[in-house]
């Protein structure tokens, strides 16, 4: 089955494609990449090909893309225009939020996508615009396979003790449990270790990955053992604007005092806490760390001070700890953030190398430990959208015609 696959992964605010070249082996290379940022105010829309020849780099005026929906018929047009000759096999997409329905990436249907949106309670800033690609993409491309690769899936297995609160079981067999997130990129990152460092990969390993939206992972032989996120993205670290653990009094005197209503919370929770609340300034790590206010460095400190007590947990989870990732936008970019979690887990045999740690994203992946050191710390790429292209090929090579 040689032809092409498209992926997407559509956020909060954004939508990033790709497109893969197939051959007989598998996923070849990328033909393409690209995003559109910024939807619900001027969006820009950014594509480039494989050669470096610039497909589209410009901003967009709300009236032109008014918001998700727009963003994915504008990236299909693209590829349907630069790429005519292309023979598609499959188009793959990110799910954000999967339950107890699907535990792997599967083919979609009628059927499927109607499950979907019955989903879109536990994931309201993401489902709908998973969603809103699914159908649009189903639209332009009629006969291609449509595959829903989920970002909970890699978690799916994790014992009762680390699934359940402590709430009645009923509400537990309900799938009231902790799910976890950003699953496709720590799937990536178990497999590009393994290829790095077998020994590391086969022990006991924290992934964190750090971005707008960050969690953290314990890993043991590439699986998924434990995460910081829960039932909803909303749990565990601070994030560029969602608050990260809280103490559940906290809402409910909002709600009973205050006079929150739900959409009040959740507009708090999700779009005016995190980075952005702490700092009263920005969301953006950039921003915050090229700022002199004060603010901008408590919430940078608050921030590293709670993937270092999150890293305690999870190496508790792990029985020890044998390699410490850092990834995702933050981890991969902020030497800053990267320099003070590393310089205080020296107690989980982390040797910390300041040089190393404050070397660019241009090196590539890499180990940023002192030489020798009993745990070694490194930096690696995600490919969320590699992840994806190889799930969507897979499933549409299973059901394609012997």
């Amino acid at each position: 089955m040689a032809g092409h696959v498209i992926t997407f992964n559509a956020g909060s605010s954004s939508v990033k494609f790709a497109l893969f070249s197939v051959d007989a082996g598998g996923i070849a290379q990328r033909a393409a990449t690209g995003q559109v940022d910024g939807l619900g105010a001027d969006a820009h829309f950014e594509a480039q090909a494989a050669d470096g020849r610039i497909l589209h780099d410009g901003r967009l005026r709300a009236g032109e893309l008014r918001g998700h929906r727009d963003a994915f018929h504008a990236i299909l047009a693209l590829i349907g225009a630069e790429f005519a000759q292309m023979r598609l096999a499959a188009i793959g997409h990110r799910v954000v939020h999967g339950a107890m329905r699907f535990t792997a990436s599967t083919a979609v249907d009628d059927a499927v996508l109607a499950q979907l949106r019955a989903l879109v309670p536990l994931a309201p800033l993401h489902l709908p615009n998973n969603i809103a690609g699914i159908e649009a993409a189903r639209s332009a491309f009629p006969g291609v396979p449509q595959v829903a690769c989920f970002d909970t899936a890699f978690h799916s297995g994790h014992d009762f003790l680390r699934e359940a609160y402590a709430l009645p079981r009923s509400l537990y067999d309900a799938g009231i449990r902790r799910y976890g997130f950003h699953g496709l990129s720590y799937e990536y990152i178990a497999q590009r270790l393994a290829e790095l460092s077998p020994r590391e990969a086969a022990g006991r390993v924290i992934v964190a990955h750090l971005g707008n939206g960050a969690s953290m992972c314990a890993l043991r032989a590439g699986r998924s053992i434990d995460t910081t996120m829960g039932y909803s993205a909303l749990d565990g670290l601070p994030m560029g604007t969602r608050c990260g653990a809280i103490d559940p009094g906290v809402l409910l005197y909002l709600v009973d005092t205050e006079g929150y209503d739900a959409a009040r919370l959740s507009d708090l929770l999700y779009n005016e806490s995190g980075l952005k609340g702490l700092s009263g300034i920005s969301h953006d790590m950039r921003e915050l760390e090229a700022s002199g206010d004060p603010r901008a460095g408590e919430a940078i400190a608050y921030f590293c001070a709670r993937i270092r007590r999150e890293a305690g947990a999870l190496a508790a989870s792990l029985g020890g700890l044998d390699a410490f990732v850092f990834t995702g936008g933050i981890g991969e970019h902020s030497a800053r953030v990267r320099a003070a979690v590393l310089a205080e887990l020296g107690w989980l045999g982390i040797a910390f190398d300041a040089d190393a740690a404050a070397q660019r994203d241009e090196r590539g992946d890499r180990v940023i430990s002192a030489p020798g050191s009993p745990v070694s710390a490194w930096v690696i790429a995600t490919d969320e959208e590699a992840t994806i292209a190889r799930h969507a090929l897979r499933i549409a090579r299973a059901f394609a015609p012997t």
